[in-house]
């Protein structure tokens, strides 16, 4: 019952198209079309078979008209040899008929005139006698089989016969006008073999000797010049096609080949003109192989991959070797085109490093940018160094760091040599105008630096994150100093190809350049080190105006101490002094963590704050008013006090171990202007002031209570180092300022950190809190 009901649900089975149908139909149109592609095959197949009975018909037709085309030449020569024989049979008849006329008039009396006038009216002159004839003939022959080599023994054989021929005489028999003729006809069959494209040097050289032998000099040069260029040009056009597959090299290859050619017409061209015979045709090779060096570097230019590249960068370097030394190779030919070179190519090297280098300027500060370069270089050895400063800064910084460094190698490891000689000084001043650049964008990364001031091109592509911490100031510092202490001049050395020397005694210095090896590297090196100095004073500005002011922007160093403050017993300088006391242990803790192994930056940067506190100090024209004040009553113990705190920063130097001396000389200035106006008013220092020795002992002293309140045993052994310190000197503890070579004038210059800044450190000095962002030192102040 169940089986009823499901039929009786299922539609009527004739509306099914069965499925035996569906395969026949199918079967049917496939076989109609296989039938009918066999059909279109086989129609092709035909047209083919009768496309190739015509090309061989048309071939065998082509075969049979050259055969008769051949034939017909041969016997066009036998009929002009036939017509010849011809005229030599007609010319002995004549001649014969002549001398039978003549023997008939002597017999039959004739006078002597009538002798004479036959003779006049002769129609055979003597300049056509027979010897003259038959060369002329046999020239003709010749000429017509184009047996230039015959033709031209023949010619040379008849001149030397004959010297009225040569030259540009008065005579113009008709002799002289066919023999020219002649000779003009032979020197085209001549210069038609030497246009020939497809001509050897080997046909070249014949033809070429035929025309001089001709007399045709000039026209044989310049046919030997233009089929080098052609050849050379043919050989160019072949190669232009794989210059995109090797932008490195492919410039050596054309130098090659266009140096090359030019050696060889200039040797081919002494060898068959004798160009130190003949000054003319050496000119007319100068002029060519000019032109040729012109035509080279247009094709690098043309040729040559992106100017903003270091594969452009590369090709002009590796092409401006190859092509001094190829030109270096020519003098002795007396090819001189080493100036012309570097006046037509400088253009272009310098137009490449200007675009790498903005290429640089982009990629170091737009850290949006990539560039697939500096990735492929990541494994570099810069690239661990400059990472450890990581760790106490944002990584951002870091990575400016990193790609300055990777890039500016990069630039540099496309130099060559000979490139290094002729443009070293305009790379420096690159790498210098970057560097700066660099530094300005760490200086915009510090605090109290306004986001207008500077780099306006960069605005728009980074958002800097400020450097808060003393940590990651530091971090800041430690990056620039690296790049230029040790990481700038091993690239250097690699590429200069410069001799190196430790920068320390022990040897385990940074690498030093030999200034006499370079000497375009001395002004580099001064104004390298100036631009890092930049930083190094905003920071210790920045430090100083942050511990003097305080957030309410109040000073904290004011005049007011010396005024109204008693002195205590214990004679410790005033509380600002012992402030910076503690702030710079605290910096030079962080400085030992953050800075570990750059000893030498560290205490730069430590003495050059001692400095900048005394500087500041001594340029503060508001400070110093109030003691020129009448109305304001001075107390000697004012005077001891500033005494006392100026020897206290000195001594704060040199128990650091720091550079004391520049400190000690500013401190001096002070003390000298302050004992000077209270000696306007009435106080006598001789008798209101203790002993200089006073002042020194009383100074160490207070930093020994200082040290003591902080830890016993730490105060020991720094009051032991302290004692040795003082006993030797300044002699260990002085240093130079970070110098990639030993010039002592310059090392000076950067010990006494007598920099150029006081004109921005008197603009920073005279401001008030209000202009400067709130104290940002988070790591010493907590």
């Amino acid at each position: 019952m169940e089986s009823s009901e499901e039929e009786d649900d299922l539609p009527s089975i004739e509306s099914i198209t069965p499925q035996s149908k569906i395969d026949s139909v199918h079967q049917s149109l496939t076989e109609k079309g296989i039938r009918k592609l066999c059909c279109e095959l086989l129609d092709l197949k035909d047209a083919v078979e009768n496309m190739c009975g015509d090309m061989r018909t048309k071939y065998l037709a082509f075969l049979r008209i050259s055969e008769e085309a051949v034939e017909m030449e041969h016997e066009l020569v036998e009929l002009r040899k036939h017509i010849s024989s011809q005229g030599i049979l007609v010319q002995d008849l004549m001649s014969g008929l002549a001398r039978e006329m003549d023997e008939w008039k002597r017999s039959s009396g004739g006078d002597a005139d009538e002798s004479d006038n036959s003779e006049d009216n002769d129609p055979f002159p003597n300049e056509l006698t027979d010897p003259k004839s038959e060369f002329l003939e046999k020239i003709d022959i010749l000429l017509a089989e184009h047996k230039v080599d015959e033709a031209l023994e023949a010619i040379d054989s008849e001149e030397r016969n004959n010297p009225e021929l040569k030259g540009s005489s008065g005579d113009t028999s008709s002799y002289k006008s066919a023999f020219t003729e002649r000779k003009a006809v032979l020197e085209d069959q001549l210069l038609r073999i030497a246009k020939q494209p497809s001509v050897s040097v080997s046909e070249l050289k014949h033809a070429s000797n035929g025309l001089i032998r001709l007399g045709k000099g000039p026209s044989a040069h310049q046919l030997l010049l233009k089929h080098y260029a052609t050849s050379l040009r043919r050989r160019i056009e072949a190669f232009l096609p794989s210059c995109s597959s090797c932008p490195n090299t492919f410039p050596a290859t054309l130098s090659k080949l266009v140096f090359s050619n030019i050696s060889l017409a200039a040797k081919e061209s002494t060898a068959l003109f004798g160009d130190d015979d003949n000054p003319a045709y050496s000119n007319k090779v100068v002029q060519w192989a000019e032109r040729e060096v012109e035509y080279l570097v247009r094709l690098v230019k043309e040729n040559a991959a992106p100017s903003e590249t270091v594969y452009a960068l590369r090709a002009a370097s590796v092409c401006l070797q190859d092509c001094l030394n190829y030109c270096k190779a020519l003098e002795p030919q007396g090819l001189i085109l080493s100036k012309l070179f570097l006046v037509l190519f400088r253009p272009y090297v310098e137009e490449v490093l200007e675009l790498n280098f903005r290429r640089a300027r982009k990629v170091i500060f737009d850290l949006n940018e990539t560039d697939e370069g500096l990735v492929e270089s990541s494994s570099s050895g810069f690239v661990a160094v400059l990472s450890e400063f990581a760790i106490a800064s944002d990584t951002t910084m870091t990575d400016c760091s990193i790609r300055f460094m990777q890039i500016v190698q990069d630039i540099l490891e496309q130099l060559t040599h000979v490139a290094v000689l002729h443009f070293g000084e305009s790379v420096l001043a690159r790498v210098l105008q970057l560097y700066d650049k660099y530094i300005d964008f760490l200086i915009k990364a510090l605090p109290g630096h306004a986001d207008e001031d500077g780099l306006p091109e960069l605005q728009d592509h980074t958002i800097l994150t400020r450097a808060e911490t003393d940590s990651e100031q530091l971090a800041l510092l430690g990056a620039a100093f690296t790049i230029l202490d040790e990481l700038l001049p091993k690239s250097l050395v690699k590429v200069w190809n410069l001799e190196v020397e430790n920068g320390g005694g022990d040897g385990g210095g940074s690498p030093s350049l030999i200034s006499s090896s370079a000497p375009e590297l001395k002004e580099w090196k001064r104004h390298m080190a100036q631009s890092f100095d930049k930083l190094r004073n905003y920071f210790c500005l920045q430090f100083v105006l942050s511990f003097i002011y305080s957030r309410e922007g109040l000073t904290r160093l004011d005049s007011l101490i010396y005024l109204t403050e008693t002195p205590d017993d214990l004679h410790l300088p005033s509380l600002p002094f012992q402030a910076l006391f503690s702030k710079l242990q605290q910096l030079a803790i962080i400085a030992g963590d953050v800075l570990l192994g750059k000893e030498k930056l560290q205490k730069i940067l430590l003495a050059r704050l001692t400095e900048t506190v005394i500087i500041w100090l001594s340029n503060e024209q508001e400070f110093w008013s109030a003691f020129e004040d009448e109305s304001t009553p001075l107390q000697a113990s004012g005077l001891q006090q500033l005494i006392l705190d100026m020897n206290f920063t000195v001594e704060i130097a040199r128990f650091a171990g720091y550079p004391f001396k520049v400190v000690q000389n500013h401190a001096s200035v002070v003390i000298n202007r302050a004992i000077n106006i209270f000696s306007s008013r009435g106080i006598n220092p001789q008798s209101s002031l203790p002993k200089a020795e006073w002042f020194t002992e009383a100074a160490k002293s207070a930093i020994n209570r200082l040290l003591m309140g902080s830890d016993e045993a730490s105060e020991a052994e720094e009051e032991d180092e302290y004692e040795r310190e003082e006993e030797e000197g300044e002699g260990d503890g002085h240093i130079v300022l970070p110098e990639i070579d030993d010039d002592d004038e310059h090392s000076e210059s950067l010990e006494t950190s007598s920099l150029s800044t006081m004109d921005s450190f008197e603009s920073f000095a005279s401001a008030s809190m209000a202009d400067l962002e709130s104290p940002s030192f988070t790591d010493s102040e907590s």
